[in-house]
């Protein structure tokens, strides 16, 4: 299966090609910069592979939590795509992909994804090692540090853990991992956990974000 997949919704912006189970991709760390990027990553790809669009299964993206204006960016750069190969996509969350990550590189098996939400607030999910990926456990939320439950088992990944160290601490969650490399989602994993469950790419009339809350978060 050949799967392009994609990625800006944090201030890191990246591109792979999954390709039956090997991945390449190309990643950044460059705010604000995402929409002039995003293009040329999958240009790169694509002819680094000596692929076009129309060789491709489906496009995979990240569907948020994030920025509101990075999950935008990246809607709109997959409908162009999908539009022009008639292919179809496939959402995958930003926190599944964080705690898949945290799995493949650290095995960490139970994992608490924390992205800063801003304004106090952050993105989060429990996940657990179970088969083949990082399952949900529970449901994705946004709220403030008091209503986030500690689970003693979890490891903390993501962008929330370098905003908020201290603070983190001081409300049970210890177990914090700030390497940069899982600090935020990466298209290979967004590539991986669509490769995982293909069955579930829609049309691109069909693909919808998630943003878990109403107010613009940048």
């Amino acid at each position: 299966m050949k799967i392009l997949a994609l990625d800006a919704v944090t201030e890191a912006c990246s591109a792979a090609l999954y390709i039956d189970g090997a991945s390449r991709q190309q990643y950044a760390v460059a705010p604000r910069e995402h929409t002039r990027l995003l293009l040329p990553m999958v240009d790169a790809l694509l002819g680094e592979a000596d692929l076009t669009l129309a060789d491709l299964d489906l496009i995979a993206f990240d569907r948020g939590p994030g920025s509101f204006t990075g999950i935008r960016i990246t809607l709109s750069v997959v409908q162009g795509l999908a539009f022009a190969a008639d292919l179809p996509v496939l959402g995958v969350s930003s926190l599944a992909a964080l705690a898949q990550a945290a799995y493949r590189q650290r095995q960490a098996d139970s994992v608490l994804s924390l992205i800063d939400a801003r304004m106090g607030e952050f993105y989060w999910g429990y996940y657990q090692w179970q088969g083949d990926r990082m399952q949900l456990q529970g449901d994705e939320q946004v709220s403030r540090l008091g209503a986030i439950p500690v689970s003693g088992d979890a490891r903390v990944f993501g962008s929330g853990v370098a905003t908020r160290d201290e603070v983190l601490r001081e409300h049970g969650l210890t177990r914090l991992n700030d390497e940069a490399t899982l600090r935020y989602p990466r298209a290979e994993y967004i590539g991986e956990l669509a490769a995982l469950s293909p069955e579930q790419a829609e049309t691109v009339e069909s693909a919808q974000p998630v943003y878990l809350r109403n107010k613009v978060t940048g």
